[in-house]
C-alpha cells in the first residue's frame, strides 16, 4: 500500500490526486495531513524540496521510520551506472555540457535529477542507456544511502541555502555526501580551489584561477596536463566560470575513455541555457542581460567579475539567511548604480550604501524602466539576483521570463514608465 502526503490545499492538487487514487494510492492533504498519516509505515521517501525540520517529517523520525529521498529511491531501480554534478553553481550548465559530450562521443546518456526531468522518472529508459547524467541538490543528497555515482563532479562550494541549513558546515557536509559511497573504481573531479578529506574515487581537478590541477586556462586556451584540449573562442560560452564548467565536463569524458577530439567538437556547438548571462537586447547602445539563475552570491560576484563595462544592476530577492557585505569592493568598482528589489532591497541598500548609489523598487517594471533612465551609452543593465526568486516569483524562471518581457516591451525612444 502506498499513501501520498501534501500538507497544500486539496483543490490545488485535485487533478493529481485522482490520478494517483485511479492507480490505488491513497491520499491525504491539508494542513493536518502529518496527523492523520498512517501508522503502518515501514519506508518514507520525502521530496528534496521538503525541508527535515517540518512536523511531516518529524513524525516519521520520531517512529523510526526508515525515510530516504527521491535520488535514492531511483537509485535502487537505476539500470545504468550514474553520472552526478554537484556545486553552487554551474550545476545545469555543466550537466547538459556533459549529456551533449557523451552523446556526441556515441553514447547513449539523459540529463536530469534536480532539472528537468526527475531521476525517478528517467530511471524507466536506464535499461538503454550507457549513463544517466544528473544534476543533484545538497537537498536531494541529505538522505541518500547507497547512491553511488561512476563519476562525481564537485563544481565549486559558496554560502547558500541558509534559510534551510543552520550554518555554512552543515550546507557543505550535504554536498560532501556526493563522494560517500564512492570506491577506487569511481572518479571524482573536483575544483582544485576546495579541499577535502582523501577521497576514495580516482581524482581529477581543475582550476581557472592558476591553481595547479590537472585541468588549467591560459588565456582562452583549455589545457589538459600542459596540453592545448579546447579553444573557448571556438564555442559559445565565455568567462572563467563557464571555463572551469568545460573543465569539469572534459573530466567526466576523459573518465569515461573518449578522446579529446571527440570532446571539443561536441562542446563547441554548446549554448549555455536561458536566464544565465542571456543577452536579451541591445537598445540604444545599452545591453539587458538576464542572469536570473543567479540565486546566490557567488553567482553574482561571477556575474559582474565577468563583466568589463560599467553596469546597471538589478538585484535582490527572497532573504536567505546571508548579507551582500562581502560583494560591496566588487560593486564599487563594477556598478554604477544599483537597482533593487524583494525582501533584501532594503538590507542591499544598507550594505551598498557608501559604494554605490541604490534605488529600491516594488517590481520588476519599476526596475527595468529606472535602470533604462539610468543606463548610458556602453553599459549593461545586468539582472543577476544574487538571492532566489521565492519574495516575488514562482522561481528564477519566472523572475526571468518576466524580466525579459518587460525589456523586450521597452519602446525604442525614452518615455514614461506606463505603471
Amino acid at each position: 500500500m502506498v499513501t501520498a502526503i501534501d500538507n497544500a490545499v486539496a483543490e490545488s492538487l485535485r487533478h493529481r490526486c485522482d490520478r494517483l487514487r485511479r492507480l490505488g494510492v491513497e491520499i491525504l492533504t491539508g494542513a493536518d495531513a502529518e496527523k492523520r498519516a498512517p501508522d503502518w509505515v515501514d519506508r518514507a521517501v520525502i521530496s528534496p524540496g521538503i525541508d527535515p525540520a517540518t512536523p511531516l517529517v518529524q513524525h516519521f523520525l520520531k517512529r523510526r521510520v526508515e525515510m530516504i529521498g527521491e535520488l535514492e529511491l531511483a537509485f535502487e531501480l537505476c539500470r545504468c551506472p550514474a553520472i552526478a554534478i554537484t556545486g553552487t553553481n554551474g550545476k545545469t550548465t555543466t550537466t547538459e555540457l556533459v549529456q551533449a559530450l557523451l552523446t556526441g562521443g556515441g553514447m547513449k546518456t539523459i540529463s536530469g535529477g534536480n532539472i528537468g526531468l526527475p531521476f525517478s522518472e528517467a530511471v524507466r529508459h536506464s535499461s538503454d542507456l550507457d549513463y544517466m547524467t544528473l544534476e543533484v541538490s545538497s537537498f536531494q543528497l541529505e538522505q541518500i544511502r547507497t547512491f553511488r555515482p561512476k563519476v562525481a563532479v564537485w563544481l565549486n562550494f559558496a554560502a547558500d541555502h541558509l534559510d534551510r541549513y543552520s550554518s555554512i558546515e552543515e550546507y557543505r557536509a550535504a554536498k560532501l555526501r556526493i563522494f560517500e559511497n564512492q570506491t577506487e573504481d569511481d572518479f571524482a573531479v573536483v575544483n582544485a580551489a576546495d579541499q577535502f578529506e582523501p577521497l576514495r574515487a580516482r581524482t581529477l581537478t581543475f582550476s581557472a584561477y592558476g591553481l595547479e590541477a590537472d585541468f588549467s586556462l591560459e588565456g582562452n586556451t583549455i589545457l589538459y596536463h600542459g596540453q592545448p584540449v579546447y579553444d573557448m573562442t571556438q564555442g559559445r560560452l565565455r568567462g572563467k566560470h563557464n571555463a572551469e564548467n568545460l573543465m569539469a565536463a572534459f573530466g567526466v569524458g576523459i573518465a569515461l575513455g573518449l578522446a579529446h577530439d571527440q570532446l571539443s567538437v561536441a562542446l563547441r556547438e554548446y549554448q549555455a541555457p536561458a536566464h544565465r548571462c542571456e543577452p536579451i537586447r541591445m537598445l540604444n547602445e545599452v545591453e539587458y542581460v538576464n542572469d536570473s539563475k543567479a540565486t546566490n552570491l557567488d553567482a553574482l560576484e561571477k556575474a559582474l567579475g565577468s563583466e568589463t563595462r560599467p553596469v546597471v544592476l538589478i538585484a535582490g530577492g527572497k532573504d536567505k539567511g546571508f548579507g551582500y557585505e562581502s560583494l560591496c569592493e566588487l560593486a564599487s568598482e563594477k556598478v554604477r548604480h544599483a537597482v533593487l528589489i524583494g525582501e533584501m532591497a532594503p538590507r542591499i541598500a544598507e550594505a551598498w550604501n557608501e559604494a554605490v548609489t541604490c534605488h529600491c523598487c516594488e517590481t520588476m517594471t519599476d526596475a527595468v524602466w529606472k535602470a533604462r533612465e539610468i543606463a548610458q551609452p556602453g553599459d549593461v543593465v545586468l539582472m543577476s539576483p544574487g538571492t532566489s526568486s521565492f519574495d516575488m516569483y514562482k522561481s528564477y524562471a519566472d523572475r526571468g521570463d518576466q524580466f525579459r518581457s518587460v525589456v523586450q516591451a521597452l519602446p525604442s525612444q525614452p518615455t514614461t514608465n506606463p505603471t
